[in-house]
């Protein structure tokens, strides 16, 4: 599989940067807000937006990590994973992901959190939106948009989970 980088790790750093300016200029309180990280990649994103705020604002914004596999209307697996620290009622959740494509991850995401509270808002971040939705569902704050055929696919490296942070595109699949 050829695969060509398409963000390089200082990119990437100031792509999270630049949706962790977006959330304190389109939130007023940001005590209420609760990052929750989709598993795997999202979560690790959830945590630098997280290590942001706390530079930036002076804030500690509490952060979750949400497994949407029980929630997939693709493939199930009983065991859920998710750890949410706090009660997400009444607060504003926004959930954290790698990548959007077809939106079905966020609305297995959505149902999940919808079982653990009852948010006030929900909104999404998303590192990498690639297009081709098969459902309604569009990102609040993006770090980039990199426009894909339906035969490439979208690979997030992060430091945490691969040992370098980069993204991209595999083709021919």
């Amino acid at each position: 599989m050829k695969t060509k980088e398409v963000v390089d790790g200082l990119t990437m750093k100031r792509a999270i940067t630049r949706i962790t300016y977006e959330i304190i200029e389109r939130n007023k309180e940001l005590d209420k807000i609760v990052l929750i990280g989709i598993k795997t990649r999202g979560v690790y994103i959830a945590q630098r937006i997280q290590e942001r705020l706390a530079q930036l604002e002076k804030v500690n914004v509490p952060i979750g990590e949400l497994d949407t596999k029980p929630f997939r209307d693709d493939f199930k697996v009983e065991e859920d994973t998710t750890h949410v620290p706090v009660d997400i009622t009444d607060h504003e959740v926004i959930l954290v992901d790698d990548v959007l494509y077809t939106g079905r991850t966020i609305r297995a995401a959505i149902d999940n959190l919808v079982s653990l509270g009852r948010p006030s808002r929900v909104s999404l971040a998303v590192l990498v939106d690639r297009g081709h939705r098969e459902l309604p569902i569009r990102a609040d704050y993006v770090g980039k948009n990199i426009p894909t055929s339906r035969t490439e696919e979208i690979i997030v490296e992060m430091i945490e989970q691969d040992g370098q942070d980069r993204v991209l595109i595999a083709e021919g699949l």
